[in-house]
């Protein structure tokens, strides 16, 4: 059984690869500086302090052109952005739209859902991104049973366009595990917390049944480019 400080991985994970059950403040103390490439989590939008730990943690660990993505929500956007800048920069504003105006049911509501990006000043993308991802009616986050979970087919083409092969990415707050599934699928190393020792045995399961990626495979590009964050 694999450890960090007093913590332990599954029995199928590995240092480079692997989801642990503890506390995220106190895990990522173990982690070399400047050694992440991208930070991709999920907090508990009220949680404002977890924000102000995630960007105090990313300019430590993040390398110089490194990224750190956070979900987050509207009515809480203020006391985030006041939480994390500084340490960190404000880089731009990621977009999914979570329902269209034909939510079954629910004619006319249209649920967005934000994740910002921050970073050291340097961070690029490295293909063209959209910052503005529809995924109305997506079923690609059927595999995670943690009702948070975001799905697959948003997170892998923004992973995809923040890092090249085998570079580690980092989640702290994994829950259901989305973001191992999705570096699994795009042959990434991740590094990833959960706090509840069951939510984490769920996470592992979704990571084992989570295909490799196949020999060739590019993530379709979408059009918009904002590799040039000043656009």
């Amino acid at each position: 059984m694999t450890t960090l400080g007093p913590y332990l991985l599954g029995p199928n994970d590995t240092p480079e690869n692997g989801i642990y059950t503890g506390d995220a403040r106190e895990l990522a103390k173990a982690i070399p500086d400047e050694s992440i490439d991208l930070i991709f989590t999920d907090p508990v939008y009220q949680n404002t302090d977890d924000y102000r730990w995630l960007a105090e943690t990313g300019a430590r660990v993040l390398n110089l052109t490194g990224a750190l993505l956070a979900w987050s929500a509207t009515p809480c956007l203020p006391e985030i952005l006041i939480a994390m800048i500084p340490p960190m920069q404000w880089a731009w504003m990621l977009y999914w739209q979570k329902y269209g105006p034909c939510y079954p049911g629910k004619p006319g509501i249209c649920i967005i859902a934000q994740c910002l990006w921050l970073d050291k000043g340097q961070s690029k993308t490295r293909r063209k991104i959209a910052d503005w991802q529809g995924a109305a009616f997506d079923l690609s986050n059927r595999h995670s049973k943690h009702k948070w979970s975001k799905p697959e087919t948003v997170l892998a083409k923004w992973a995809d366009a923040f890092t090249l092969p085998d570079a580690i990415i980092f989640d702290p707050f994994t829950g259901g595990g989305t973001v191992p599934a999705v570096c699994k699928m795009l042959g990434r190393q991740y590094l990833a917390f959960e706090i509840d020792a069951d939510t984490a045995e769920l996470a592992r399961e979704r990571v084992r049944n989570t295909q490799p990626p196949l020999p060739g495979l590019v993530i379709e590009q979408a059009e918009l480019d904002l590799t040039d964050k000043e656009c």
